[in-house]
């Protein structure tokens, strides 16, 4: 076998990037998204973006999705994988200097379908070979138009909070029992309040307004939750969330109402959003609004 040569991008290569075959079963590629359209509006960087080469032909790549126009020093989160060569691919992400999470994208039947399974599959093999675990299974939802707007429920009161402080306590106070995968794996690994300046850092980097956070209170103004609509490269829910004492009341259905609302009101025709297989309630309220799965997505991370 020929020996194998690992390297990050440089200007220019966009079309070597793109010359792997690929299946277009999983990931972006599924979607119809290509790197060049990512890498054009800044999410991916040559420096993030690393191929394995043998006699000169890609047979393996990966690339890190980061924040655009140049902001951030290291990349978020791998998103794009693929390759031709296994053992290369398990190469490439033990020497790439990254330890981001890895985020893989696929059809809400990918497990009754063989072809998307084998391509699933393949990909998760060679992370755990990398040395990556698996975190949690999400699922993806889409909003849009037909499936109806629903009413609100009326039964909260939802207010502008400009000052982070208040929603970082409401982070810390829901992230101390919390069905979220990501927040209770932060929370062992650094504390509650990691977890809650992960959670605002998160919302942060969205190019959507501040103003758009919303603090939801009952109507004596006790605090419940928080409903936030956000804008990435197209609407999404940024985060739903309730506090302990008022669970059990449905009130994660009133939150995403609220958000879905305010996205409609700023020309939203369709809005994403997610949440942990796990989150029973939540993936619930999702149902109840009319938002179906639109696909499934896989986190894995290093120990």
């Amino acid at each position: 076998m020929t020996d194998l040569v690992i390297r990050p991008l440089v200007p220019g290569e966009v079309e070597l990037f793109e010359s792997l075959p690929h299946d277009d079963l999983v990931g972006f590629a599924a979607t119809g998204t290509t790197y060049a359209e990512m890498a054009a509006r800044g999410e991916y960087r040559p420096e993030w973006s690393w191929i394995a080469q043998r006699d000169g032909v890609v047979v393996a790549r990966a690339a890190w999705y980061g924040r655009p126009n140049g902001e951030g020093a290291e990349p978020l989160a791998l998103d794009w994988f693929d390759f031709t060569d296994a053992d290369a691919a398990v190469e490439l992400l033990r020497q790439v200097p990254y330890r981001t999470e890895y985020s893989l994208d696929t059809p809400p039947d990918w497990r009754s379908r063989p072809d998307v399974l084998a391509a699933a599959t393949s990909r998760l093999d060679a992370a755990i070979a990398a040395g990556m675990t698996p975190l949690v299974e999400r699922y993806i939802y889409l909003w849009t138009p037909e499936h109806g707007l629903p009413e609100r429920p009326g039964r909260l009161v939802f207010r502008q909070e400009p000052d982070d402080a208040v929603f970082f306590d409401i982070f810390r106070r829901m992230n101390e029992s919390t069905l979220d995968a990501h927040a209770r794996r932060t929370t062992d690994l650094h504390g509650v309040d990691a977890a809650a300046q992960e959670d605002m850092d998160f919302l942060h980097r969205m190019p959507s307004p501040r103003e758009w956070w919303r603090v939801a209170c009952t109507p004596d103004g006790d605090i419940v939750g928080l409903s936030v609509p956000s804008r990435h490269t197209k609407p999404v829910v940024g985060y739903i969330g309730v506090v302990p004492e008022h669970r059990g009341h449905g009130y994660a259905y009133d939150l995403l109402v609220e958000a879905t609302h305010l996205l409609v009101a700023e020309g939203a025709r369709e809005i994403k959003a997610g949440t942990d297989k796990g989150n029973v309630p939540m993936a619930k309220a999702f149902a109840r609004a009319g938002y179906p799965v639109h696909q499934e997505r896989i986190d894995l991370v290093y120990p």
